[in-house]
């Protein structure tokens, strides 16, 4: 045997083979993953209609211009977001539109016909549009029938109950001027006042809109709360049977739509002193458009609180932008049409996208 030691002989490490491009363990790409995203597609829409009518309609390029247009969107976009959060739930709403003038009406005629300090009106109407929203609930999930049904009953009921009992009780199809009563001032600052911003007068509906869908956005993605909301909007039996109340976080769903709808009712109220009582009918379709346009599956279980704000945009932007090219608003609802068809092909588009793998 040699006294020199025989080295020992390492093997060469095998072949790592080609990178794995493809199956489950594989990063998808990021392109695929910001289109998974239910806000991407309403923002890069809501780009696209801004710049096509910064070009088409010069007028919308003033401060004045775009306040109006902001304006229009927060009336459309605080009622959104409720119903978004709905339908993220599983669930739809159509008398969120008539609950709005509800609400609103029993503000005004309790505070005028008894001489009480609006605040009054204003407290009950909460209680009334939360009460409202209850009901919807508990009979949805009482009676297992559909929300489409048992909303579209309350609907009905609404609409015939505020032009009945506001014909009966003042004698005419509005509500009596209420601008001279006590805590008028007040609560017209906090639902329907204006600021000044580089010398335009902006709505404060602007602000709370963008308030209520940061708590919305911080709710949905940071509370146990929204993640009930997404499970009971997936698969409500499955979600009961690990643990989620549903019957709560249903309920609660359609009583956050009442305040929605209470507090764009007080926002009707204190801008002009009165309210019409036919008003709100179809209302429901512009609230769930938007939220469909804004990336909210009809399906439920899929969605967010920031694409209804850009939903919202692109309704104010389309509705003044016609005024100020000039042409007939009637081409609005066409609009309308085609930017929810489009919508609803590119929500099915990343629905297929979020899920393959």
């Amino acid at each position: 045997m040699s006294a020199r030691q025989a080295e020992p002989v390492v093997s060469a490490p095998p072949d790592p083979g080609p990178p794995r491009t493809a199956g489950r363990g594989a990063p998808r790409p990021l392109t695929l993953r910001l289109l998974a995203r239910p806000e991407v597609g309403v923002f890069l829409g809501a780009a696209a209609v801004f710049v096509f009518f910064l070009i088409a309609a010069p007028p919308v390029r003033s401060g004045a211009s775009m306040a109006t247009v902001l304006y229009q969107s927060s009336t459309i976009g605080i009622m959104a977001l409720p119903v978004a959060l709905l339908m993220i739930g599983g669930e739809f709403d159509l008398s969120s539109g008539v609950a709005v003038i509800t609400s609103a009406l029993t503000a005004s005629m309790l505070s005028y016909q008894l001489t009480l300090n609006i605040w009054v009106g204003v407290i009950v109407a909460l209680v009334a549009s939360l009460a409202i929203g209850a009901f919807n609930g508990w009979m949805m999930v009482r009676t297992g029938l559909p929300s489409f049904l048992v909303t579209l009953g309350t609907f009905l009921i609404l609409q015939g109950v505020n032009l009945a009992v506001t014909k009966l009780v003042t004698g005419n199809v509005a509500t009596d001027d209420i601008s001279s009563m006590d805590g008028f001032g007040q609560a017209r600052r906090i639902f329907a006042s204006s600021f000044d911003v580089g010398g335009v007068q902006m709505k404060i509906t602007v602000v709370w809109w963008l308030v209520f869908a940061a708590l919305a956005t911080w709710v949905l993605l940071r509370t146990k709360y929204g993640n009930w909301v997404f499970a009971v909007g997936g698969d409500q039996d499955s979600a009961r049977a690990v643990g989620v109340p549903v019957t709560f976080t249903k309920t609660t769903l359609f009583m956050t739509v009442g305040f929605g709808a209470w507090f764009v009712g007080m926002h009707q109220l204190f801008s002009f002193n009165t309210v019409q009582s036919g008003e709100g009918v179809g209302q429901e379709l512009i609230y769930i458009a938007a939220a469909v346009i804004g990336g909210c599956l009809l399906t439920g279980g899929y969605g967010s609180a920031i694409g209804p704000v850009f939903g919202a945009f692109m309704f104010g932007m389309v509705n003044q932008g016609i005024v100020y090219a000039g042409w007939n608003p009637d081409w609005f609802k066409a609009f309308l049409g085609v930017m929810l068809l489009g919508a609803t092909l590119v929500n099915l588009l990343v629905s297929r996208t979020a899920t393959r793998r």
